[in-house]
């Protein structure tokens, strides 16, 4: 079972960690910071001393992801 699925235990997350958002996303910590390193990343936010992600920062980097996708690449 999904753990992530509305109406299944599911809690809106109020901002990710960095390693909860690799685990969202199925991505590596190495693969985030590179693709931040080159201005692809999502917005981060720093409250205090952490690095947080708003879910409104992922949801629009993945928007952006799948602008950026063409056909092409799918085929």
């Amino acid at each position: 079972m999904n753990k992530f699925a509305i109406g299944h235990g599911y809690t809106p997350q109020a901002a990710y960690t960095i390693a909860e958002f690799c685990d969202a996303h199925r991505i590596s910590r190495t693969h985030l910071h590179n693709l931040m390193k080159a201005g692809h990343g999502p917005r981060i936010m720093k409250v205090g001393r952490r690095v947080l992600i708003s879910p409104e920062a992922a949801a629009d980097w993945r928007r952006q992801l799948e602008q950026e996708t063409t056909p092409a690449l799918c085929a």
